[in-house]
């Protein structure tokens, strides 16, 4: 069988989250070789040329348009700011045969389970059967999506959430790190669900629900 040739890549963004992705190439590299990457891209003029865990910041983010060759990840956001990566990918305007999806061999996805383009799983994720995860989705390092489970474009699953049988998660919604969701609960879109919450309930498009079990805390403040 052929040796596979690398494909180039390129992840925007240069904090946190595109460092982990960074290191989810590097192993699935040790694997099989699948990505050679160039490095990063951000808009922050004073990372330009520095060297972050081994790859380069090459410049801002609109050296995608140059680089037309290499496939693009978005890995950027954080709780404040969790629409941020909906915002570039709509900045970017770039085809989706453009974005790559990266899955660290250490996370387990079923064959009944489905991942789009754009979206990065860590170590340890697990998708059980039937999971549908959509485009630009972040799933971090231990998350568990069982059966039935749909988690819809720009979504973000932190480390430790357990999304019981059925959830729906819709568009561009958090759900904050430790987040327990009882079976069949919708979160809806662009919802904030708090570290270590119990949600029992659906919880409605652009509220912030904490807990155990989850309650409403406020409205989201900023929504696209």
């Amino acid at each position: 069988m052929p040796e596979q040739t690398p494909e180039d890549l390129l992840i925007v963004g240069a904090g946190g989250f595109a460092r982990e992705t960074a290191q989810a190439v590097a192993a699935l590299n040790e694997v099989r070789p699948t990505w050679r990457l160039l490095g990063y891209l951000d808009d922050d003029p004073r990372l330009h040329g520095d060297v972050i865990d081994g790859a380069r910041v090459l410049g801002n983010l609109a050296s995608v348009h140059e680089l037309t060759g290499a496939k693009v990840v978005v890995c950027v956001g954080n709780p404040k700011a969790y629409d941020v990566r909906a915002r570039i990918v709509e900045r970017l305007g770039l085809p989706e045969h453009r974005y790559a999806t990266v899955v660290h061999p250490a996370a387990q996805v079923s064959q009944s389970s489905s991942v789009g383009p754009g979206s990065v799983l860590l170590a340890f994720a697990t998708l059980t059967a039937g999971v549908k995860v959509g485009a630009h989705v972040a799933v971090m390092p231990q998350a568990v999506l069982t059966h039935d489970v749909v988690v819809e474009d720009y979504a973000t699953i932190a480390s430790g959430v357990l999304l019981g049988g059925g959830v729906r998660v819709e568009q561009g919604a958090y759900l904050g790190a430790g987040a327990l969701i009882r079976e069949h609960v919708v979160i809806g879109a662009h919802a904030q669900v708090g570290m270590g919450s119990v949600v029992l309930h659906d919880v409605p498009e652009a509220e912030v629900w904490v807990g155990a079990p989850a309650h409403v805390l406020r409205p989201v403040y900023s929504v696209r």
